[in-house]
């Protein structure tokens, strides 16, 4: 009788979800080495092929998306047994705030874990600008929020960075046109160095469109009408990074930041902060 081991199914799952081993044996709290040797003795157990490592990005195989499946169900399963019989006294709720283009894939493997461990906290999940986290954070209304920011506040911690890229419709030409057309929220913090870096190399600009809608923004640039900017890694698909050769200005790097506020819930903040940063902390 073979046995499957829920830690090794626990680190499939989480190089599976967050797209590659050294954010998986981050979010997990090991060593990169650990975390593939743990896929090297899965797939010597089950004799299969589980992870495509033709190339740089992690992919699935055929039956690595077929066990994916029974992995989630099968650490699910374990986590709840172990709230369940283990139960510990913390109750409660906490107010997490997070900007809308770092929500995936990180947040939501981080709310399981936490539940699972403190199966009596609630963790309410804000999704918002961070010039409104920030605003909510100052006045008590939020316990912990991560902003995408240049700067960072005396009680803020810089968990990594991201950097800013230009944004248009596959294979458009909006980014050709000047003056250039910008589509960004109102309320976007992103917006006012896109525009400082087009003034500073000369290029003519202007704002096509100003909403409180990412789906309108999304939905103009898709239509080739304007283009904006986004953090590497969080365009929507239908979307592509402007190959513009140098025709359009470099963009800054924003933090990735961490503030908390622990208000009585001093432990268990902790916890939460500590997981947000094994699953955001980046070099």
């Amino acid at each position: 009788m073979r046995n499957l081991d829920v830690t090794t199914l626990r680190s499939f799952v989480a190089v599976a979800e967050l797209g590659g081993v050294t954010r998986a044996a981050g979010f997990l709290n090991l060593t990169q080495s650990a975390v593939s040797m743990q896929l090297k003795r899965l797939e010597e157990l089950l004799n299969l092929s589980l992870i495509d490592r033709s190339s740089r990005s992690v992919s699935l195989t055929a039956s690595g998306e077929q066990l994916l499946s029974y992995a989630r169900r099968m650490v699910n399963l374990n986590d709840e047994v172990m709230s369940r019989l283990t139960d510990q006294a913390y109750e409660g709720e906490i107010v997490l705030g997070v900007p809308h283009d770092i929500v995936y894939p990180a947040v939501p493997l981080v709310l399981q874990r936490f539940h699972a461990q403190f199966p009596r906290m609630k963790v309410q999940l804000l999704t918002s600008f961070t010039r409104e986290l920030k605003d909510q954070y100052r006045r008590g209304e939020v316990d912990v929020i991560l902003t995408t920011e240049i700067g960072l506040d005396a009680d803020g911690e810089t968990l990594g960075g991201l950097p800013l890229q230009w944004i248009g419709a596959a294979d458009g030409s909006a980014w050709k046109q000047r003056p250039l057309r910008l589509a960004f929220g109102r309320n976007c913090i992103f917006r006012g160095g896109a525009m400082k870096a087009l003034e500073r190399a000369g290029t003519a600009w202007e704002l096509g469109v100003e909403t409180d809608s990412d789906r309108t923004i999304e939905a103009t640039v898709s239509a080739d009408l304007a283009v904006t900017a986004m953090l590497e890694g969080t365009k929507p698909d239908h979307l592509e990074v402007i190959d513009h050769g140098g025709a359009l200005p470099a963009l800054t790097q924003q933090n990735i930041n961490l503030y908390a506020a622990e208000k009585g819930k001093g432990e268990v903040v902790q916890v939460l902060c500590d997981q947000l940063r094994q699953a955001l902390m980046r070099s």
